[in-house]
């Protein structure tokens, strides 16, 4: 049976799985104390896709195309639809996402839910901003179509509502128009956090994508080092300009890696072999959009690299007036040891997103993972926590598996006036963790 965990594999729950067969079906019939939750690909790290003690209902045969206009880049489809199968369909025809996080295996209905982000949120701002109107289905049995002029308030309610006001069963979204599948891509090596920053605020204005990866053990001098990507799409048409994003050889991990593999000295080693791997400061290339925004989805189960008791990612974002608290976050994990070779930071726009309790706002935003070593590994992610909630910013819920109830009411305060909304027969373990005070064992 296909297990229904979370990416990051690290937070246990027990949960009954009730399928939809088709996007007319009510919902499933809970047991007495049980609730419902929304279950797509489980690309989520932490426990905001699990409901322990309850029932998932995973959207996968929720995965038909109803519309495409090819004129306008509008598709309406159901929500289990991925964004791979959506890329291979548009694509072809001109048009490309919105918006997409750094995976294509995640489903359009759990990217609402979670209100994704991606490299080019200082333009777009997020996928809700780009969703024209969904049906939601209730417990109750009533359906209720949403946007921005019907039933606003559940559409607000619904993107990044965590999956929690009822299933988004179709959507419908606008979609950007290409010219070719290529991306215009630089490198650039930059040496420390303030090169970022300069970085970040000259590509801003003329780039369409851009994030850094960092070498989140650097420390002194060299604190935020790191290799900044900026692109865009490119205008030079070729025979295959709109071709589907080329395939790849696939590696596969077959096993959990054994846990001394990921220790200080091996991912020191690898993050400035990294580092220094482009020898010229900046490289231009043109390259498929696949490895330029997918680089991992190339790795099947790549998350069985951090072993059987698996990693735990940390995403957060920090107002820009308070971008000191940057340097006390990388300074505190590279002195910790317990960083990784995937750490990313970009800067966030200031486009609003209609979601009542979307995680990106002005700022830094910063990730990486952190394989699970226990007690100790949990201390570090409360003190960077604790730095953030001082910072006046936000954890992102999609990555989360230990905040604080008292970090969440700081970092969403609009936790009171969303709750109304919320689904009575629907809930999650991440809901009640950070609503009820209760601590899920990992």
């Amino acid at each position: 049976m296909k297990p229904y965990q979370s990416w990051g594999r690290c937070c246990a729950a027990e949960q009954r799985v009730q399928p939809l067969t088709w996007r007319f079906d009510r919902l499933p019939a809970t047991e007495s104390g049980q609730t419902l939750l929304p279950y797509g690909l489980g690309r989520s790290y932490g426990d905001v896709c699990l409901n322990d003690g309850g029932v998932i209902v995973p959207t996968e045969s929720l995965d038909h195309f109803i519309d495409l206009d090819p004129a306008t880049g509008i598709v309406s489809c159901e929500a289990g639809v991925t964004l791979a199968q959506l890329l291979e369909l548009v694509v072809p025809q001109g048009w490309f996402l919105p918006v997409t996080p750094g995976t294509k295996f995640v489903t359009l209905g759990g990217a609402i839910a979670n209100d994704v982000h991606g490299k080019n949120h200082h333009v777009a701002g997020t996928m809700g901003c780009h969703v024209r109107q969904f049906e939601l289905l209730r417990s109750d049995g009533s359906r209720h179509v949403c946007s921005t002029t019907e039933n606003e308030a559940y559409f607000k309610a619904t993107i990044a509502g965590l999956g929690l006001t009822g299933l988004i069963t179709r959507v419908e979204l606008q979609l950007k128009p290409i010219r070719t599948a290529n991306i215009e891509k630089e490198s650039i090596r930059f040496e420390n956090l303030d090169a970022f920053m300069t970085l970040s605020r000259d590509s801003d204005a003329t780039w369409e994508y851009t994030v850094a990866w960092l070498d989140c053990l650097a420390r002194g001098s060299a604190l935020g080092r790191g290799i900044f990507y900026r692109g865009r799409h490119s205008e030079e048409e070729t025979t295959d300009s709109l071709a589907p994003g080329k395939a790849r050889h696939q590696l596969r991990i077959p096993i959990d890696a054994p846990a001394f593999i990921l220790n200080r000295v091996t991912l020191g080693l690898f993050n400035a072999f990294y580092y220094h791997r482009q020898r010229q400061r900046q490289h231009h290339e043109v390259v498929d959009y696949a490895p330029f925004f997918y680089p991992l989805d190339g790795i099947q189960d790549w998350n069985r690299l951090y072993g059987k008791k698996g990693f735990y990612q940390f995403q957060c974002v920090v107002p820009e007036a308070e971008v000191d608290a940057m340097p006390e976050l990388l300074s505190r994990i590279a002195k910790s040891g317990q960083g990784s070779f995937l750490a990313v930071i970009k800067q966030f726009g200031d486009r609003v997103s209609p979601g009542m309790l979307s995680f990106p706002r002005p700022g830094i935003t910063l990730a990486l993972d952190f394989a699970n070593r226990g007690s100790r590994t949990r201390r570090l992610l409360g003190e960077l926590e604790d730095i953030v909630v001082a910072a006046g910013g936000a954890l992102y819920p999609a990555k989360d598996a230990l905040m604080k109830p008292a970090s969440y009411a700081a970092f969403y305060p609009q936790q009171e006036s969303f709750s109304q909304y919320i689904d009575p027969a629907f809930s999650s373990s991440f809901w009640r963790r950070v609503t009820a005070g209760k601590t899920m064992t990992a």
